[in-house]
């Protein structure tokens, strides 16, 4: 089983031309609402990939938590971890370019009362997290799975300084150019940054966009292409790379076959609008 500690949100999506500059107003088509928040992504992702999957987070009481997670709903994974939060549901607002590029703010609302005490681990599984709930709650969710022996899976995204402890405490690192940066405290080149925290015995996958990705443990480099597509938007892409390795890696393959899977299913998600709404299942994955 898949455990995703992560967040919920309902994204505000507007495509537009290109995106503005600073002070600039530019004109925008009608807004469209989507489900979206990295936790829910992700779990998105591994349950459509094939595993089991269970989400803990936090929405509000409000009109906008029903389609937050409606797709959650529909594929089956378990809400059972669910909290129900007096602030609102959390909100991204996401502008999109002609080329797929995207500016996104957000508003964590209720994702800033999720708690490690709702996090219920499960021996021989995986733990999934991002940065987007309160630090030191991801911090004790991590730190109650490494001691029930679960692998433990830190995607570093959002890019915003990294704890030393959050890297201590994952198996398995997932970050992109920039957030490897963050990862390893310096700046370098973003390959040798990976291929030189991989020498501590963990394993670090680098998302590369268009190029890829690659992954380094120990002194071994695995790498992936991207699939050819069509780019509509690419909200959501990393994700859903997120999501299918570690559905990849419950299923038993090893790391090089996690990371071909995961490259195809990032890149099948970039061929429609919103973090969710392009989201494959496994067979357009295995086809990819």
């Amino acid at each position: 089983m898949i455990v995703v500690f992560g967040s919920i949100n309902i994204d505000f999506l507007l495509r537009v031309a290109r995106l503005p500059g600073e002070g600039e107003t530019v004109a925008g088509q009608d807004v469209a609402l989507a489900p979206g928040g990295k936790g829910a992504n992700q779990a998105l992702a591994a349950r459509k990939a094939g595993a089991a999957v269970k989400l803990v987070g936090a929405v509000g009481n409000d009109a906008f938590a029903d389609l937050a997670l409606a797709n959650l709903v529909a594929s089956g994974v378990d809400l059972s971890g669910l909290r129900r939060a007096k602030r609102p549901t959390g909100a991204a607002f996401i502008t999109i370019d002609d080329t797929g590029r995207n500016h996104i703010v957000l508003s964590p609302g209720a994702n800033q009362d999720v708690r490690a005490a709702d996090f219920a681990p499960v021996a021989g599984g995986i733990l999934l997290v991002q940065r987007e709930l309160p630090e030191g709650e991801t911090l004790a969710a991590l730190r109650k799975a490494k001691d029930a022996g679960m692998t433990t899976i830190v995607n570093a995204a959002p890019s915003s300084g990294f704890a030393a402890e959050m890297r201590d405490l994952a198996d398995i690192v997932i970050a992109n150019e920039h957030e490897i940066a963050d990862v390893a405290g310096r700046v370098d080149a973003p390959e040798a940054l990976a291929v030189d925290l991989a020498k501590t015995g963990k394993t670090i996958v680098l998302t590369l966009g268009a190029e890829g990705a690659l992954a380094a443990k120990g002194g071994q480099v695995w790498r992936a292409p991207a699939s050819k597509v069509n780019v509509v938007d690419t909200t959501g892409a990393g994700d859903t790379f997120c999501g299918a390795f570690a559905a990849a890696l419950a299923e038993g393959k090893d790391i090089g076959a996690a990371l071909a899977f995961a490259a195809a299913a990032g890149s099948l998600a970039c061929t429609g609008l919103g973090a969710q709404s392009a989201t494959p299942d496994r067979a357009a994955i295995l086809k990819a």
